[in-house]
């Protein structure tokens, strides 16, 4: 039966360690019969992370190897899998579906899929971004951390795109999405960042428009100026986007506002202090603040060290310079994993599944 196939592949996707949990409807089968033909689904439900040629993906799938060439390019050229050229030829790879072919949908994303996922979403709960480690971590506002104080790369968002060589720009797929089903947020729309160490990267892309790395600071700013939040993938090297987020539209900010899952999103190694002499008490920053850390106590601004993410948006926005961003004690920081795929082995451990199956 059709829905078998479907099955198949959702179980796949759910052994790779971001998840992608079942649900009573069914209607994560739904989402992907309208990313997958059956044809499609059947060959994606025997690979692996591990790019593989066509010929070793066909061998398992029980079809020729002309044919899985042929649906395997079509897959990549969607985004539902990723495809690597080598001398000997293209090798093939499975995705997961968050972070994964669910953004890549996003030239083809209409009200009727905006609709399933939304009901994925709230039937699992944001499933998908729990258990620990965090799938995003908060990146600060630089402006925000004292020149003193010691910041890594990958802790800055303008270290990340000054070490790259390609930028781009397209829409957040979080607010297309809730813009489908009604429930636009009004913040900025374009604004996902992507960069590549390579020139020329996002010529003739689809849905991501090739910009400068001025624009992309430019794009940076405009994000920090409507209060979203900087986060990118929670790993140290190899990143290669910047999410500039909100509670009300992105996936994984309502994780946290609507299901309370604090595993969503990883803080920075950063907290916001409050100068109380120099506070005057407008409350600027509290209505500023995305993760209700901030509050007023003795007409002073007070700060809620267990909800503070770190982003630095308060400090950009005080009109009297009360507040600062400083290091958190190192007994506090939880330094991410070093590489998406040491985050896939810690993802692995805390589900508590093997990864064998999928490398």
């Amino acid at each position: 039966m059709t829905d078998d196939v479907y099955r198949r592949l959702a179980k796949r996707v759910d052994e790779i360690p971001n998840g992608f949990p079942a649900t009573e409807s069914g209607v994560e089968l739904k989402l992907l019969a309208k990313m997958f033909t059956a044809d499609e689904a059947h060959l994606a439900s025997v690979m692996r992370l591990r790019p593989e040629p066509a010929a070793a993906i066909a061998d398992r799938g029980g079809i020729d190897e002309a044919t899985a060439l042929d649906r395997l390019s079509a897959m990549a050229g969607k985004g539902l899998i990723s495809v690597t050229r080598r001398e000997d030829g293209p090798a093939f790879s499975l995705r997961p579906f968050v972070v994964g072919f669910y953004e890549e949908w996003l030239p083809r994303m209409d009200e009727a899929f905006a609709a399933l996922f939304e009901q994925y979403y709230r039937e699992t709960r944001a499933g998908m971004l729990s258990p620990g480690p965090a799938i995003h971590r908060v990146i600060p506002v630089d402006v925000a951390i004292p020149f003193e104080v010691e910041i890594f790369p990958y802790e800055s968002a303008s270290a990340l795109l000054d070490s790259a060589k390609s930028w781009g720009v397209r829409d957040c797929i979080c607010r297309v999405q809730k813009a489908m089903i009604g429930e636009a947020c009004g913040h900025p729309v374009e604004n996902c960042l992507i960069f590549a160490p390579v020139e020329n990267a996002f010529e003739g892309s689809e849905d991501i428009h090739a910009i400068t790395k001025d624009e992309a600071f430019a794009v940076l700013r405009e994000a920090e100026a409507a209060g979203l939040v900087h986060s990118s993938g929670n790993y140290r090297t190899g990143n290669s986007y910047i999410c500039n987020c909100c509670t009300c539209s992105c996936g994984v900010m309502r994780g946290i506002a609507e299901f309370g899952i604090e595993t969503a999103m990883a803080h920075a190694a950063f907290r916001a202090a409050v100068d109380s002499d120099a506070c005057v008490g407008c409350g600027t920053c509290v209505d500023r603040c995305q993760f209700g850390a901030l509050s007023l106590k003795d007409g002073a601004a007070s700060v809620d060290p267990r909800r503070c993410a770190g982003c630095g948006l308060c400090v950009t926005t005080c009109p009297v310079d009360a507040l600062h961003l400083g290091r958190k004690p190192d007994a506090e920081v939880e330094n991410p994993p070093m590489s998406i795929l040491h985050w896939m082995k810690d993802r692995a451990q805390a589900r508590g599944i093997s990864m064998d199956r999928v490398l």
